[in-house]
C-alpha cells in the first residue's frame, strides 16, 4: 500500500541518516540502513535489511528487495576512499542480495544503471559498470569492473564477465558462460570460454525488428566471421555497403572493440534443434 498523501513511510527499526534525502511516497522496510549522502526518488520501495550508502542516487519507482547492498565501495585493493558515485535510474527491480558498487575514481565517472532493469537474486554489478535499459541479469550473473551492457541484453544465471567487456544491445548470454571478450549486439553467446553460436532472433522479434532486418543482421554477423578471412578486411568491405541503422551499429561495435569480440562458431548438424527454435516467425 502506498503511504497516504504521498508521505514517506519508514519502519521504526530502520536507520535513516538525517542527511539522506528521501522523495515523496518512499517506503523503507524493517532494519534497512540508509546512510548520509544517499538520494532516493519518489515512490521507491526499500525492503528489509537493505543497506544503501555512499554518494548514491536512486530514481523513482524502484523496488529493492531484502538484503540488497547498494553503493558500497569498490572491491579494489587500491581504492583510496574517494566519494565516488552510483546512479540508478527509474522503475528497476533489484532482488534479494544484489550488490551494486559505486565508481573507482571520481575523474573517470561513476557506476550507472539505467531504467526498467531486472536484477535477480545474487547478481553483482562492480565499480564503473554501465548498464542500459530493460536489461535482465539472472541469479548469480557477475559483472567485473567497467563492464558495459547494452539495452535489452539478457545475462543468464551464473554468467561471469571479465572487466572492460562490452555486451551489445539485445545480446543473450547463456547460463554458466565465461565471457572474456565483447559480445556483439543481437548475438547469442555460450560456453566456457564463451563463443557466439547464433543470433537472438526471438529477442529481436520481440523488440519489433522485422524479418528483413533480422536476416540482414544474421548475414552480416556471419560475413564478419567468415572462415579463412580476416575480420578487419570484412569490416572494410561491409563499410562500403549501404546498411540500416541496426547493422551499422553492429559494424561499429566490432570496429570499436578494445578487448576483441568473441569468436563465431558455425553450427553443425547437432544444432538442428536450436536452429528450429531460433527460426524467425514472420
Amino acid at each position: 500500500m502506498m503511504p497516504p498523501n504521498g508521505e514517506t513511510k519508514i519502519h521504526p527499526t530502520a536507520l535513516v541518516d538525517p542527511k539522506a534525502e528521501l522523495g515523496e511516497g518512499v517506503e523503507v522496510g524493517p532494519n534497512a540502513i540508509i546512510e548520509a549522502g544517499v538520494r532516493i526518488g519518489d515512490r521507491t520501495k526499500v525492503g528489509p535489511m537493505v543497506h544503501i550508502q555512499g554518494a548514491t542516487e536512486i530514481g523513482p519507482d524502484n523496488v529493492i528487495y531484502t538484503a540488497a547492498m547498494i553503493g558500497f565501495p569498490p572491491q579494489f585493493l587500491g581504492f583510496d576512499g574517494s566519494p565516488t558515485r552510483l546512479v540508478i535510474g527509474a522503475r528497476n527491480t533489484i532482488r534479494e542480495l544484489v550488490t551494486i558498487h559505486r565508481g573507482l575514481k571520481m575523474e573517470e565517472g561513476s557506476t550507472r544503471v539505467g531504467d526498467d532493469n531486472f536484477l535477480m537474486t545474487g547478481s553483482h554489478v562492480a565499480h564503473d559498470c554501465q548498464i542500459g535499459n530493460h536489461v535482465i541479469m539472472v541469479n548469480g550473473a557477475l559483472l567485473a569492473g567497467h563492464v558495459e551492457v547494452g539495452d535489452r541484453a539478457f545475462l543468464s544465471g551464473n554468467t561471469a564477465f571479465h572487466q572492460f567487456v562490452r555486451v551489445g544491445k539485445l545480446a543473450m548470454v547463456s547460463g554458466l558462460a565465461r565471457v572474456n571478450k565483447d559480445v556483439p549486439p543481437y548475438a547469442i553467446a555460450e560456453g566456457h570460454p564463451a563463443h557466439i553460436r547464433g543470433v537472438n532472433s526471438v529477442g529481436m522479434r520481440r523488440a519489433g525488428l522485422g524479418p528483413a532486418v533480422r536476416m540482414e543482421i544474421k548475414r552480416v554477423l556471419q560475413r564478419i566471421n567468415q572462415p579463412g578471412r580476416n575480420p578487419s578486411e570484412m569490416l572494410d568491405e561491409l563499410n562500403s555497403e549501404d546498411y540500416g541503422t541496426e547493422v551499422q551499429g553492429l559494424i561499429e561495435f566490432y570496429r570499436t572493440s578494445k578487448r576483441g569480440v568473441l569468436p563465431f562458431t558455425i553450427q553443425d548438424s547437432t544444432a538442428a534443434t536450436r536452429e528450429k527454435h531460433e527460426k524467425d516467425e514472420d
